[in-house]
């Protein structure tokens, strides 16, 4: 098994992206931190990992607060006595142009998208220093690569995590600490199901997002899973600070 007794923590890990990771995760050997603020979601992740005979632990987190953060760390040394691998792939989506959105729904943004990462980076690198190395992999966004409209925020707080990325696979390559980033396009998840929901005229919603995407449809969570999975295993050993597109040519 390519993660055979790994220990990952995955944040976001009660739907979408988050849950085919940790489930994926999972299959190949890893034991998973799973962690969302969504308590019974994660508790559902959780259930059907142990139901498919892996090993989890649910933390309910808000991590975008240090305590929290600090805690979900300490729980998954408790409970497995390391950690190989953080996946930051929790994250919101929120709309407007810049005029539109307000300071509150921007500093909210920063700090799900983005401080989140910082303050779970903070806490595991130095146990990956101890430890003699790690992973850790980023969820950007296509639209860090390619704008589109009405997404100020979200493609700001994307376009950071690229080049926390970058900065951080520089400044530990000597320590054996690997640092990537996928960059999903449109992904059929319960998030965007929730985000279209929210227009209209939700179907005509849909269908404009579905022709955006050159491939002419949405990803689904179990390929950017798949995606993920390499860039955390040892076959991408010798890939750091990359930011992988997995898009349907979105961002060609």
């Amino acid at each position: 098994m390519r993660l055979e007794n790994k220990v990952a923590i995955i944040t976001g890990a009660g739907a979408g992206i988050g849950r085919a990771s940790a489930l994926l995760f999972s299959k190949e050997g890893a034991f998973i931190v799973a962690v969302d603020l969504d308590q019974s979601a994660n508790a559902k992740t959780a259930a059907d990992i142990t139901t498919l005979s892996g090993k989890t632990i649910a933390v309910t987190a808000d991590i975008s607060r240090k305590e929290d953060v600090v805690r979900v760390v300490q729980q998954a040394m408790a409970s497995f006595g390391r950690v190989d691998i953080l996946f930051n792939n929790a994250g919101i989506v929120p709309h407007g142009k810049i005029h539109q959105t307000a300071e509150a729904e921007w500093d909210r943004t920063m700090a799900i998208n983005l401080k989140s990462m910082y303050l779970l980076c903070h806490e595991i690198v130095p146990i990956f220093l101890k430890q003699g190395g790690g992973v850790i992999l980023n969820t950007a966004s296509a639209t860090a690569m390619r704008s589109v409209v009405d997404r100020a925020a979200y493609s700001t707080s994307k376009g950071a995590v690229i080049s926390l990325t970058r900065s951080m696979a520089l400044d530990y390559v000597r320590e054996n600490i690997r640092v990537n980033c996928l960059c999903p396009g449109t992904i059929d998840t319960p998030s965007l199901q929730g985000r279209l929901a929210a227009f209209l005229d939700p179907i005509e919603a849909r269908k404009q997002f579905v022709a955006r995407q050159p491939m002419g449809r949405l990803g689904t969570a179990e390929e950017v899973a798949e995606a993920a999975l390499y860039l955390v295993s040892d076959e991408a050993r010798f890939v750091t600070g990359t930011a992988l597109s997995i898009d349907g040519g979105f961002a060609a």
